[in-house]
């Protein structure tokens, strides 16, 4: 049986630690199951992303879609903010790697906001419940002082949209998360 875990630090973040089968012909892992999130909605995308060593991507955040993240290869430093106001995790910030050399999946919920940095060159398989949708595509500042990430990096690269994201106390007006806010 896979482990899971609700995150002590961000309500409705859920850590997977799925099972592994392996011999000498090579591995197995069930890596998503929907039964595992009950607050999840059915993923309907699977997003794949290969970055270089040093990359920062994010903060993004999304009013209406969750995802659920699981490294292929190398090392990610991934970064989780609690935007949502009335959660009670509202402002808490986690950090925890990611690694193609351990099996863990993460499921994020709408309003948390999530980037991660290449520790290492990587590639992110991840799932979303969600088509594209440029409405529902936000972001705060990956170096916001009231958020204290620690990304791992000294010299990030970073998109032109991560370099120009608001602080999280300038976010525009309606693109603020509400707990609980799912359509």
């Amino acid at each position: 049986m896979p482990k899971i875990t609700e995150s002590d630090v961000i309500a409705d973040v859920i850590i997977v630690e799925p099972d592994a089968h392996g011999d000498e012909r090579g591995r197995f892992v069930e890596t998503y199951r929907r039964s595992w999130f009950p607050l999840g909605r059915e993923m309907i995308q699977a997003n794949r992303s290969t970055k270089q060593a040093g990359a920062v991507v994010g903060l993004h955040y999304h009013l209406h879609q969750s995802d659920y993240w699981y490294v292929l290869d190398g090392t990610a430093r991934v970064v989780l903010h609690d935007l949502r106001q009335g959660s009670p995790t509202d402002g808490a910030t986690l950090t925890l790697d990611l690694s193609g050399d351990v099996d863990r999946g993460l499921y994020i919920p709408p309003g948390v906001a999530h980037g991660f940095a290449s520790l290492t060159d990587l590639t992110l398989w991840y799932l979303v419940d969600g088509y594209y949708n440029a409405e529902d595509e936000n972001g705060v500042a990956w170096d916001d002082p009231a958020i204290g990430a620690d990304w791992g990096v000294t010299d990030p690269v970073l998109s032109d949209r991560d370099k120009t994201n608001p602080l999280r106390n300038s976010l525009p007006p309606g693109r603020q998360p509400y707990a609980g806010l799912r359509t």
